[in-house]
Formats: C-alpha cells, structure tokens, sequence
C-alpha cells in the first residue's frame, strides 16, 4: 500500500515537498553506501524554494540560451542537484537516482557536466564553482551589453549558486569575489549555506571570520536568513534580484544534517551514510513513511512537474521576443544566436593571420599578440586578457575597451593578479558556448591555475591560455619564475592541448590551431626572448605544426645517421647542432615538435615518417624538465634538459652553463652515437 501525508496547509505542502529533496538524498546515499548526505539535508529549504519560485529553466530542453544558471558550488551534495533534476522533469530517472554513485550511472558522486541533463559545471573541489559562476555572470553581462536593445532584451539571466563554508574558506572563491564586486555583477545571487560544519568538526576550529562582513568589503549586497523559513528566503531572493549595481550574497543559517536525531549539527552527517537506524530515525522526527525508500508523494511529484509547462512557456515567450528582435535588429539577432549555439569562428576568420618574413628575431609572445589581434578583427568571441601582464603575454586587443562596470561590452578583461581565478572565470564563460575566452600569465605561475585548468579539460572547454616567458631564458629574474616542471604538468592532464611554438610562423599556425580546436583547452607556451623567424623555403620545409612534429631539416645524403627533435626557442639550438654534424660527416635530421598531443593523434604510417624506428640515435632539445620524452628518444636516445632549478642571469650565460647550446647537443648527439 502507498503511503499518503496529510496535509492541511500550503505550510505543510511545502514541508511534503521539502522532505522529499531530503528524503530521496538520505535513501540514495544510504542505498550506494558512499556520499554526502548532511548538506542536501541542510539546503533544501532554500533550494526548494530557490527552483520552484525563481530559477527560470525548462526540463526539456536543458540547454535553453536565456535559463538561468543553477551552481551547486558545494558539489558533494550532488543528491541536492539530483533530487531537483528529476523532481522536475529533467531526463533523470528515479533509476539512475537509485543507481547513485554506481559504475555507468548518470549520478557520479559529484555533478558533472555534460554528463547528466541539467548540470551547468563540474563541480566538487570547494570554491571552483562560485568562481566558474562568477564567469557565467561576466557572460550574461557582457552579452547583454553587446547585444540587448532598447525594449529588447534578450539576454537576461542569472546565476545563482549554492555555497559553503568550505567554498569560502578556498582562496580562489575570495579572488573571484573580489572581482565579482568590482564589477559589479548584479545577477549574480549566492546562497550560502552556513550550516558551521566541517569534516573535523566545528567551523571554530579554523574558519571564525564573518564571512558576510568580508563579502561587504568586496562590494557585495549582503542579507542574512534562517536557511529553512521559506518566507525569509523567499524574501531574500527578491530583494536579491532587485539588485542592480552589485553581487548578492545571502548567508543562510542551515543545520547539516537537517531533522536527523543524532547527527545533525555535527561532522558525522557530512560525508558518510546515515546508516539503517538513524535513517529510520530520522523519517520518524520529520514524519516520513519508513517504506518504501525512495518514496516521492504524488502531490510532491505533481508539484514540481510543473516546471516543465512553466519552463516551456518561458522558452515560447524568449523566442517570440527574439523574434520581435530579430525583425528590428536582423544582423545582431543572427549573430547572437549564432554565438549562443557556439557558432564563434565566422567565415573567413582566419584570413588576415599574419605570415612572417624569415629573418631577425621576434619572440614568439609579440608574434602571439600580432595573430591574437589579427583574429580579433573578425572573431568577436575573442574575449580576455591578463593576470595583469598584459603588456608582457602580449594579450592586450588594439581598439577594443576594458571590460568594466560600466563598459560590459569591453573586450579586454582585466583580472589583476588573480590568476586561479582567472582560470575558473574563462572555464564559466566557456560554458556558455558563445566565447573563445583567453587568460595570459607566465608558465611559471600555471601552477596557480591548475585546479580550474583540470576543469576545463575535464569538462573539454574551449578556453585558451597564453603562457609567456616559457625557459631559463626569461633570464635574470631567475629560478622563482623559470619555469622547469609546468610543461611536463600540463601535458599529463588529459585532454589538456599544449603548444610550444619555435617561432613567429609557427605560432601564427599556434593559434589558428588553438582558435578552431574542440574537446579541451589548449596551453601556448611562447618565449620572452627574441627567436629568429625559420627560412623553411631554403630548408624545403613548410611549417607542420597541425600534426604536432614535423622534419623542419632534413638529413643531407640520405638516411639519418640521428634525430634532433627539439621544441620551442631549442629548435633553433638543434638545427645550430645539425651544421655542427653536418661539418663533421654526421646526418642529423631536425624534427620541430611543437605539440605531442597533435602528434600522438597523427596516423602511425605519419609519425614513423617523422620519427622513423629505425633511427635509434635520438636526442630531445628542451629547456624543461625531460619528463616524459623517453617515449620519443627510446631507450637508446638521450634528453637536454633541465635536471634542476634555474638561475639568475644573462639569457646567454644561463644557455651556456645549462648546456642548451648548438655545441653541447651535437656533442651528445656523438656520444648516443658512439653507444656511450
């Protein structure tokens, strides 16, 4: 027999329908034996009443232009998200919430997108989704200040997100709050659920500043509710909304673990199973049946399904609006939609990409900065900047204002120094398809970025990064700021592209690359110091860079005697040690391998072209870390690399002692073939 709740009144509708977000939470993650049940327990007031009275979305159709954003920031509690999606319609079954946590399941223990309908971001490490959000609603805003009209506005969502303590506590959250309030984003609403719990107890224990008072120093709009009054929080929202000059938070009181006799307010509820008592014990205090698991009230389910009919008329009443638009404005319309369907490279995108003459020397950053702007002209997408160095990554559009409070549709964003942040706001613009946002910042302080650049290759974003002063030959502000290790790090993400080009061609072909790429991000590794500009017309080469390695010299009389592969500002040094062999009677074959993911991908018949197995004698030119290129030297090759740390010094003294001369790699290059 199914069980029926009685009830009297709205207030006791409401709370049927808040104890089934909990309830269906608490019967998942007791049923996988894994997860976190406290912080769905504790957020579903306010969620609930988030997504029934606010959130504008439709079910059936996820990827609607103009729904909001719904961030659950706090991604352990991904039951929270789950129980939402399929209590509103969204493709996700009560199976796949039973399934939770299991091998093939379309509920993995954090949300992830692209994976189940209606999760906007990956999320899971603490304050990455704030900051992700913190992106969207830089999108929004510069899409409505690009596009929307004067009775017209077709771009108007918000984003709204579910924080916690420990988003707050993550210095990339702080980063991008403060960004957030300096300009000025009025749509952003956050709800922060400030149930004072952590894994090792008590907030006291490390986390006892106002976090409220904080966000107030950022220039936020700051309230302060009981989490599970739905009128509080209701209200909260609206005036939230009413907001138009800053970011709102909204600090709830929340109580993990929310109704379980024994477990709420302490660490037990975070992230382990109530177990079979205390869940029975836990529907005994909220008046739920103890059978079946998995219950959902029709009146509760009838509720929440009407978000899909709701959702559908917002849809029909944006495209009837967007009609109205595209009728008085037909050249915009056609762009924006295009945009919104991620439709960014138009025709013809790449035709005034520079071809530099060969010769004298220019780094390859101020060749990157030369292309960058050449596909600015005609790819408005093109949307980025600098971790303040602009002037050095060379990422600065000619022409084009700041992105500002007050100038939103600026194409030059300014993220000062920020750079984790950086990273996690590119990855929330990416995710809207309608940018190729870009973020600059030394090699060197990659390392800053790397959580969010995971993301971004986990979820496959089209962000691009410009990564400057690459080598030991960024010079003398030394071994602090050479990078040696972040090239072999950020080849070992998945899914991660990495371009290290040798010269101004090269990187020109770089980011015709890196513009058109799909499945991930892509990483452009580029010099401070000048490199000469390659003549492959004597050297009857063309530039091979799309396939990753290419034979920018050939060997003179036939097959070589060894391989010189080399990448970056090093090319230059193997083809110096190439005349060196030549002069002594040694075939040396040059190969410029720019990406070894490009390469990887290539046909086998084309890498052993390149890379033939019967040339043994191998030597790999790189002034990083070798890590890793014993796949491409083998067993019998050799690496110059870098064994240490850098130093301070003149560029050319640092190439002499760290033997990354044309001198030093053909006398390794002898000794591999000599078997020493």
């Amino acid at each position: 027999m199914v069980p029926r709740l009685a009830a009297t009144s709205s207030d006791e509708l409401d709370l049927i329908r808040i104890n089934t977000i909990r309830m269906l939470a608490v019967d998942a993650v007791q049923q996988s034996n894994s997860g976190h049940p406290g912080m769905p327990m504790d957020s579903a007031s306010m969620a609930y009443v988030l997504w029934t009275r606010h959130l504008r979305f439709n079910p059936r159709n996820p990827g609607w232009p103009n729904r909001d954003r719904f961030v659950l920031s706090a991604g352990h509690g991904s039951m929270l998200l789950y129980s939402l999606l399929h209590l509103t319609g969204y493709d996700l079954s009560l199976d796949d919430i039973r399934n939770f946590r299991q091998w093939g399941s379309r509920t993995p223990g954090h949300p992830e997108y692209g994976h189940t309908a209606g999760v906007e971001v990956t999320t899971g490490p603490l304050g990455q989704g704030f900051s992700h959000a913190v992106g969207m609603a830089i999108a929004e805003a510069h899409l409505a200040a690009r596009y929307n009209r004067p009775g017209h506005q077709v771009v108007e969502n918000r984003t709204y997100v579910i924080a916690s303590d420990g988003d707050f506590m993550e210095g990339v959250a702080s980063e991008a709050a403060s960004l957030a309030g300096h300009l000025k984003l009025g749509r952003l609403v956050v709800l922060y659920s400030d149930n004072r719990i952590t894994i090792e107890g008590s907030t006291d224990l490390a986390f006892t500043e106002d976090v409220g008072d904080r966000f107030r120093a950022y220039d936020w709009h700051v309230q302060r509710v009981d989490g599970n009054s739905i009128a509080e929080v209701d209200e909260a929202i609206r005036k939230a909304n009413a907001e138009t000059t800053r970011p709102s938070l909204i600090v709830a009181r929340t109580h993990i673990g929310y109704g379980s006799p024994n477990r709420q307010d302490t660490s037990k509820a975070h992230g382990e199973p109530l177990g079979d008592e205390e869940t029975r014990l836990t529907k005994e205090n909220l008046g739920w049946p103890l059978e079946p698991a998995f219950y959902i009230p029709d009146e509760a389910l009838q509720f929440f399904r009407e978000a899909v009919g709701r959702g559908a008329a917002l849809e029909s009443e944006w495209e009837a609006a967007f009609a109205n638009y595209a009728g008085e404005y037909p050249e915009l319309a056609a762009d924006l939609r295009g945009r919104l369907e991620g439709r960014v490279l138009p025709e013809g995108w790449d035709a005034e990409i520079p071809q530099f003459p060969a010769g004298p020397g220019l780094a390859t950053r101020a060749a990157s900065g030369k292309v960058l702007n050449s596909i600015a002209k005609r790819v408005p997408a093109l949307v980025g900047g600098s971790a303040d160095l602009a002037g050095s990554n060379n990422t600065h559009l000619d022409g084009e204002s700041d992105l500002q409070a007050e100038s939103m549709a600026g194409r030059n964003m300014r993220f000062g120094v920020r750079e984790h942040a950086m990273g996690a706001v590119l990855n929330g613009m990416a995710l809207s398809k309608a940018f190729i946002p870009y973020g600059g910042t030394f090699l060197v302080f990659s390392d800053f970025m790397k959580p969010a650049i995971r993301l971004a290759a986990l979820m496959r974003q089209h962000v691009v990064y410009v990564f400057t002063h690459d080598s030991i030959g960024l010079g003398e502000d030394g071994p602090t700021h050479q990078p040696i290790e972040q090239l072999a790090s950020l080849r070992s993400i998945p899914n991660v592209l990495v371009i290290r080009p040798s010269d101004a061609n090269e990187t020109a072909e770089a980011w015709r690359v890196a513009a058109s790429h799909t499945g991930g991000p892509v990483a452009l590794v580029l010099t401070r110091q000048k490199v000469a500009t390659v003549d492959r017309t004597a050297l009857g080469a063309a530039s091979g860079l799309a396939n990753g390695a290419y034979v920018l010299r050939e060997a003179e009389g036939g097959t070589p005697d060894v391989i010189l592969i080399g990448t970056g500002s090093e090319v230059h040094v193997a083809l110096g040690a190439a005349e060196t062999l030549a002069s002594s009677g040694v075939k040396a074959r040059v190969v410029s391998m720019p990406s070894w993911e490009l390469f990887d991908r290539q046909p086998a018949n084309y890498r052993e072209s390149v890379l033939p197995s019967s040339v043994t004698a191998r030597v790999s030119v790189e002034a990083a870390a070798g890590f890793g290129w014993e796949r491409y030297v083998g067993s019998r090759g050799r690496t110059v690399s870098m064994a240490g740390f850098g130093a301070s010094a003149p560029i050319e003294d640092l190439v002499r002692e760290f033997g990354f001369t044309a001198e030093n790699v053909a006398s390794v290059a002898k000794e591999v073939l000599a078997g020493s």
